[in-house]
């Protein structure tokens, strides 16, 4: 798994953050996502080399077969699980189909838009599907507030 803490760069009063439009849509996202896809690679397959292997490769079609977790963490406590970002015209916040943790939600679609400023981390998990583990962490988006953190949420 990779992770990028929230980082932002202080200049006098300003403090410009790190996550943007251009993280998400530029080059930095899909970098993170393809060093996790590697380091998942590297860690199962250590003495191959993967840029040289033929394409028919046990190496290379692990690497090819991996799926990706993005996990989004906010500054007010909650997380949430990116199924798909959102391919919206606004420029000032981010809009993304989440993976509900609560089977209520698995119904439909559920849509989360969050200023970029409250973005702190950004977690990304590759995984083979034929490693995929059972059980998969509660991402705590649904969640009634901070003071609930780590706790299931409520099913009735």
């Amino acid at each position: 798994m990779t992770t990028h803490a929230f980082a932002g760069v202080r200049i006098g009063r300003v403090t410009l953050i790190m996550f943007d439009y251009d993280w998400f849509h530029g080059s930095a996202f899909a970098a993170q996502k393809d060093d996790a896809r590697h380091r998942c690679t590297v860690r199962k397959f250590p003495d191959d080399d993967l840029p040289n292997a033929p394409e028919d490769s046990d190496i290379r079609q692990f690497h090819d077969g991996l799926e990706t977790r993005i996990l989004l963490h906010l500054r007010d406590g909650f997380s949430y699980e990116v199924r798909e970002i959102s391919d919206l015209d606004s420029k000032s916040h981010l809009t993304f189909e989440c993976e509900p943790a609560d089977d209520h939600y698995k119904v439909g679609a559920f849509v989360v838009s969050v200023p970029f400023d409250d973005i702190v981390r950004i977690e990304v998990f590759a995984v083979h599907p034929s490693e995929k583990p059972e059980d998969t962490p509660l991402i705590t988006g649904f969640r009634s507030g901070p003071e609930t953190a780590g706790r299931e949420p409520s099913r009735s």
